[in-house]
C-alpha cells in the first residue's frame, strides 16, 4: 500500500498562489472593514433610515459610505438625469465644479469625512468617487446658484433659479405651553429626490458636539438644515426665494452648516462659523435656538447682507420669504407685494396659526401645524402650492418664481418636530413623506400627467406618514 507523503515537495501551481493571495487580501480587507465599521449601526423604522456614526472623520466617512452605500448610488441614478433634464448640463459639468471651486476651499477634516464616504461606498460596491460624491453634496448650490450666476457671467439668461423650500417655525416663551422652545419644519423639495430624503442620522465625531439631524444618503449635511446638538442648539430653515449672488471664491454652504451645526454652541458661533467664507450658497432664513438660554433667533445670510433677530418671548417662521428690506432690495428679485405667491400665502397662514394657537404650542401643535393645509388664497382646505405642508402637483398654478411648471411633482416629502425636553435628550419627530393631502401614487400621477414621462422610473411612491421618534444611540 503507497504511503501518503504529508511532506511533499511539489511545487504549489499558480493558480493556488493566486486564490491564496486573494483569500488573504480578502480577510485583511474584511478585518480592516469590520474596525472602521465598529460602533455604527443601521436599522430602518416607518420609511426612515437611522444610522448611527462614531469617530474620527475618515471612520465617519466610511461607517456613512458603508451603511448607505446603496442608497448613494440610487439617489446618484437619480439626480444625474433629473439635473441634465432641469438644468440642461450634464454631471461632468458638476463633477467639475466640485472638483476646481468648492473642494480646495474645504477644510482637511470634512475632506477627509467626504473621502471616507467615498471609501466606504466602494467597499460595498459603490462606484461613486471623490467628484461624485462632493457634486452631491453640493445638490442645491451648484445648481441652483453657481449655474445662473454664471449663466449671466457669459452674457446668458439664467437657465435655474433659487429654489423655495420648506415652511419652518421656531418659538418660545409666551407662545409655547412650557415656555420654552418648541421647533417645526416641513422640507419642500421635487419628488424625485425628496422621496429618498429619509435618513436619520446620529453622528458622534471625535471632535466637536453630537449630532442628530435628517438628511439624504451621501451628504455631510442636513441640506434641509433640522438639527440639534450636544451643546443644546437646534437648527432650522427656509430657503429665500428670488436670491440671485454667488461667490465662487467662498466656501461651501454644505460645509460650513454642517462644520456650524457640530461646533456651535451658541447661536453667536453659528452665525459667525455660517458668515466665516459665505459663498451666497443656498442663501437661507436660518431658525436657531439655544436650548440652555431659551433665547431663539432669525439669523437671515445672504452673501453681502445678514441680519440676526432674537427673542426669549415670541417666534419666527420662514415660508422662504425674505425678512430684512436692504437685502431683499439688493440681493433679491421677490415680490413683496405678490399676496397669493407660495412664499407670501404661507407666511400669512403661518401668522394666523401663531395667533391661534399662542400659548398652546408644543409637539403635537407642532405636527398639527407642519401638515396643515389650508389654502389662505382659496380660503378652503388644500394641499396645493400655498398651503403649508404643500404638493404643487395638485396646481394648475405651479410656483413660476421656482422654476416648477403646472402640476409639477413636488411639494412637502417629510416633517420634524421638536420641543426642549426632547432637544436635551438629543430627540425629534420625523415623519417620513408628505403629512397631509394622502399619500403620493407615482404611476397615478404620470398617467395624469404624461407632460412628465421624463420622469418615469424617478418618482417613487411616498405614502402617508406617521410621527415616529429618534433618539441619539437608540439602537447601540
Amino acid at each position: 500500500m503507497k504511503k501518503l507523503n504529508i511532506f511533499s515537495t511539489r511545487r504549489p501551481s499558480l493558480r493556488g498562489l493566486i486564490m491564496c493571495s486573494l483569500l488573504a487580501f480578502s480577510l485583511s480587507a474584511f478585518g480592516q472593514s469590520a474596525e472602521l465599521l465598529k460602533g455604527s449601526s443601521r436599522s430602518e423604522r416607518d420609511g426612515w433610515i437611522y444610522v448611527h456614526l462614531e469617530g474620527a472623520p475618515s471612520r465617519l466617512g466610511y461607517q456613512h459610505g458603508y451603511l448607505l452605500s446603496a442608497e448613494i448610488e440610487d439617489l446618484l441614478c437619480v439626480l444625474k438625469p433629473f439635473l441634465q433634464h432641469e438644468t440642461k448640463r450634464d454631471w461632468n459639468f458638476y463633477r467639475d465644479a466640485a472638483e476646481k471651486i468648492l473642494w480646495p476651499k474645504i477644510d482637511q477634516e470634512f475632506q477627509a469625512e467626504l473621502d471616507g464616504i467615498v471609501a466606504g461606498s466602494k467597499a460595498k460596491g459603490g462606484k461613486a468617487d471623490r467628484w461624485d460624491i462632493v457634486a452631491l453634496n453640493a445638490l442645491e448650490e451648484l445648481p441652483y446658484y453657481y449655474l445662473p450666476t454664471l449663466e449671466k457671467q457669459q452674457g446668458k439668461k439664467p437657465s435655474t433659479h433659487s429654489p423655495g423650500n420648506c415652511s419652518a417655525f421656531i418659538a418660545t416663551g409666551s407662545y409655547t405651553k412650557d415656555h420654552k422652545i418648541v421647533m417645526g419644519h416641513n422640507n419642500w423639495t421635487n419628488y424625485m429626490t425628496g422621496s429618498r430624503w429619509n435618513i436619520v442620522f446620529d453622528l458622534a465625531p471625535e471632535r466637536g458636539n453630537h449630532i442628530l439631524m435628517d438628511g439624504l444618503p451621501g451628504l455631510i449635511a442636513s441640506d434641509d438644515d433640522f438639527g440639534v446638538n450636544s451643546s443644546g442648539i437646534v437648527v432650522t430653515e427656509t430657503t429665500i426665494t428670488g436670491f440671485e449672488l454667488f461667490d465662487v471664491n467662498g466656501t461651501p454652504e454644505f460645509y460650513r452648516a454642517r462644520k456650524a451645526l457640530q461646533y456651535a454652541n451658541s447661536i453667536d458661533d453659528y452665525a459667525r462659523i455660517m458668515l466665516d467664507g459665505n459663498n451666497g450658497g443656498y442663501a437661507n432664513d436660518w431658525l436657531v435656538g439655544d436650548n440652555k438660554t431659551g433665547e431663539i433667533a432669525l439669523f437671515e445670510l445672504g452673501m453681502k447682507e445678514h441680519s440676526v433677530r432674537r427673542t426669549k418671548d415670541g417666534y419666527f417662521v420662514g415660508s422662504n420669504f425674505p425678512v430684512d428690506p436692504k437685502l431683499i432690495k439688493l440681493e433679491t428679485n421677490f415680490d413683496v407685494s405678490k399676496k397669493d405667491s407660495s412664499p407670501n400665502a404661507r407666511h400669512t397662514r403661518w401668522g394666523q396659526l401663531m395667533s391661534q394657537n399662542r400659548g398652546k404650542i408644543d409637539t403635537e401643535v407642532g405636527k398639527q401645524m407642519e401638515s396643515d393645509s389650508f389654502d389662505v388664497i382659496e380660503n378652503k382646505a388644500g394641499p396645493t402650492e400655498r398651503t403649508l405642508c404643500g404638493a404643487v402637483e395638485n396646481s394648475p398654478r405651479g410656483i413660476p418664481e421656482w422654476d416648477w411648471a403646472k402640476y409639477f411633482p413636488g411639494g412637502t416629502v417629510q416633517a420634524k418636530v421638536i420641543d426642549s425636553s426632547m432637544a436635551g435628550k438629543m430627540q425629534f419627530w420625523g415623519a417620513a413623506g408628505r403629512p397631509c393631502g394622502g399619500p403620493f401614487i407615482a404611476k397615478t400621477f404620470l398617467q395624469a400627467h404624461p407632460e412628465y414621462n421624463w420622469a418615469t422610473g424617478l418618482l417613487r411612491d411616498m405614502p402617508f406618514p406617521s410621527w415616529t421618534m429618534f433618539s441619539s444611540g437608540a439602537t447601540r
